[in-house]
């Protein structure tokens, strides 16, 4: 069969650091994949971050048998893409490609407008529809879009969606939108009571002498010299947050007060995107997705700690990892766009994590 005939949902999924795309048949079967660099367009604007994804979408056409220069499918480059996040295509049973791209930093709507424009320019399919890529996680872990997803990486995240297109979410831009967590802002707090509990400002905690012994240093005065100067890059601060886990799963009160927090922080946002939903007290059982390094991770204290939570503010919250790939949500996205029959989403989903990531699996609490 012809790529032509077959393709119906071109999937990206862009991170901070990786980007994955999927070339996705009507019938849910993967016709070429490829991978790519890191989506960040607040650094290299929106035209060079867009650029980037090219690679990675050109990797995967020639995978399916494609050569790198053609165009997918549907219409004219820059002319049929939408330009808005919330165009739907006409179905896939037609031929022609959708873009369904779930990219970092697409944070607020106008940006995913600006980024649709952008990627739509491109040719890669007849419409797109980009969302922030928490979307991506969120339908990677549910089997229908129904239910609610926290990304906890360097930062905190967390959207909602029901079936008939309604969704939550949060700006998640930072502190100025009233975030606190992720493990980037896990490792600031841990210096920061580290760097007190050295000079006695604040009260004795472990972490002053782990974190500087993670650098091969012996005092927190000594770390700060290094990350002020240089001689400790300053993205190598994300390195700390699986010190203060360990330091907090070993008993150490202001490891563990930082860890309930962060807790705290993840239930709050489910909890208020399940309300406006009106998913908190549904009858049934609504899946809470938690996805992103720091969650997935695993560690007994914090993930423990949002199942109790959970019960007692949503009882009917079915907190769980989600262990499938993003991109596999961002092609199941686009089915759903293009109203693919729900067997392509159960054949997509078997090719990328069979027996792994059904609702029910990699349960919490």
């Amino acid at each position: 069969m012809g790529v032509n005939a077959t393709a119906a949902v071109l999937a990206v999924d862009a991170g901070n650091s990786k980007t994955d795309v999927a070339l996705v048949g009507a019938d849910g079967t993967v016709l070429g994949t490829g991978r790519g660099g890191g989506f960040q367009p607040q650094v290299v604007g929106v035209e060079a971050a867009v650029d980037a994804l090219a690679a990675a979408v050109g990797e995967a056409l020639r995978a399916a048998g494609r050569g790198e220069g053609g165009r997918v499918g549907g219409g004219p480059a820059g002319g049929g893409a939408a330009p808005g996040r919330r165009e739907r295509a006409g179905g896939g049973a037609g031929g022609a490609v959708h873009v369904s791209a779930c990219l970092a930093n697409a944070d607020l709507p106008v940006e995913e407008d600006e980024l649709a424009r952008a990627v739509g320019a491109r040719g890669w399919g007849a419409s797109v529809r980009v969302r922030n890529d928490t979307f991506a996680v969120l339908r990677a872990g549910v089997d229908e879009p129904r239910g609610v997803a926290v990304v906890c990486g360097a930062g905190i995240n967390c959207v909602g969606m029901l079936p008939d297109g309604r969704t939550a979410r949060f700006p998640a831009v930072g502190r100025i939108s009233g975030d606190w967590g992720g493990g980037w802002g896990l490792a600031e707090e841990a210096l920061w009571y580290a760097a007190r509990a050295e000079d006695g400002r604040g009260e004795p905690t472990e972490l002053a002498r782990a974190l500087p012994a993670h650098f091969g240093l012996e005092s927190m005065y000594a770390l700060i010299e290094a990350l002020h100067l240089g001689r400790v890059p300053g993205e190598r601060r994300h390195e700390l947050a699986p010190v203060l886990f360990a330091v907090g799963a070993a008993g150490d009160p202001v490891a563990r007060a930082l860890v309930e927090r962060l807790a705290g922080e993840v239930v709050a946002m489910a909890v208020v995107a399940l309300e406006r939903l009106g998913l908190r007290d549904a009858p049934d059982p609504v899946p809470v997705v938690l996805g992103g390094s720091v969650l997935a991770a695993g560690h007994p204290q914090l993930n423990g700690r949002i199942g109790e939570l959970l019960r007692e503010r949503a009882p009917a919250a079915v907190p769980r990892v989600v262990a499938a790939p993003p991109v596999l949500g961002a092609a199941l996205l686009g089915l759903d766009d293009v109203g693919a029959h729900a067997a392509a989403g159960e054949a997509l989903r078997a090719h990328y994590a069979p027996d792994r990531n059904r609702v029910g699996a990699n349960r919490v609490g």
